[in-house]
């Protein structure tokens, strides 16, 4: 990406006094599959979040990041790349995407801030259900996805990204694009466009976005399943994603979280044996 060209597309696009001509600046774009810029704020400052502030305000998008605690309590590692810290409010405000990256269980205290959002702005979610975290949420156990789920409690269509990748692999795995061996991540959304800004977005923090579909099949891509966490090339990706059984999703999970449980220490200082216990468990 050529930093000139990108100040340029930031600069042209960030006064731009109507939506309808900002979403067709970004439709322009993405048909040319060039890089572009986007307004994007994101809610959470863990492990993904933050590599998500640093990477994509590295690619050149125009960051703000908050989090349930307040900016002073955001440090200045999250905003080398130039992400600005802001309150919870501010974070939504003005902006093109919203990236949620809080545990699943937190989703709902988020829906009256979500509602303040206008329609045409993405949403994406990168969370998943751990209920030895989150407490047990009926409707998940039952069966229902938990992309469908979330966007319930939000009341509006979102677009699920970043579940499927480890926060080291996704610290530090990204390549380039055209570079053989890199990690596909999948994206999914019921809306084509919203789809095709997720997997921009997910090429723009150095991994292949593969379009895995709607979101009544990403399921495909939670906890338990063979694309979950196994860092896979974008052509084993579609085999991995093909291959899923949803029945044995919820078992194959614990099961790893039991294993990585136990072997804590040892994955704290190689964090990378995670993906190998994910490949042996989910495929």
């Amino acid at each position: 990406m050529k930093q000139g060209w990108l100040s340029a597309v930031c600069a042209c696009t960030s006064s731009v006094t109507g939506r309808t001509e900002r979403t067709s600046f970004v439709d322009e774009m993405l048909n040319d599959r060039r890089s572009f810029c986007m307004r994007i704020g994101i809610f959470g400052t863990g492990f993904i979040g933050k590599t998500l502030a640093v990477k994509l305000s590295a690619a050149g998008h125009e960051v703000k990041v908050a989090n349930s605690r307040g900016p002073e309590t955001i440090g200045e590692d999250l905003l080398v790349s130039g992400a600005r810290a802001v309150a919870a409010a501010d974070a939504v405000r003005e902006v093109e995407v919203v990236i949620l990256s809080i545990p699943l269980n937190r989703i709902p205290d988020l829906a009256p801030l979500i509602a303040t959002v206008p329609a045409d702005t993405i949403v994406i979610d990168t969370s998943n259900y751990y209920p030895a975290r989150d407490s047990v949420i009926e409707a998940i156990e039952a069966g229902q996805v938990e992309s469908l789920w979330v966007a319930e409690q939000l009341g509006r269509q979102i677009v699920k990204a970043w579940n499927a990748i480890g926060a080291h692999s996704l610290a530090e795995k990204g390549i380039p694009a055209g570079t053989g061996g890199r990690i596909a991540i999948p994206v999914a959304a019921d809306d084509k466009r919203a789809r095709a800004v997720g997997t921009a977005l997910v090429e723009d923090t150095g991994f292949d976005g593969f379009d895995a579909g709607t979101l009544a099949q990403s399921w495909r891509q939670q906890p338990g399943s063979p694309a979950y966490c196994t860092d896979l090339t974008s052509d084993e990706m579609r085999t991995a994603l093909a291959a899923a059984e949803v029945a044995r999703l919820p078992k194959r999970r614990d099961l790893a979280a039991a294993v990585m449980f136990e072997r804590i220490e040892e994955l704290r200082s190689a964090p990378e044996h995670a993906v190998a216990v994910n490949r042996v468990v989910f495929m």
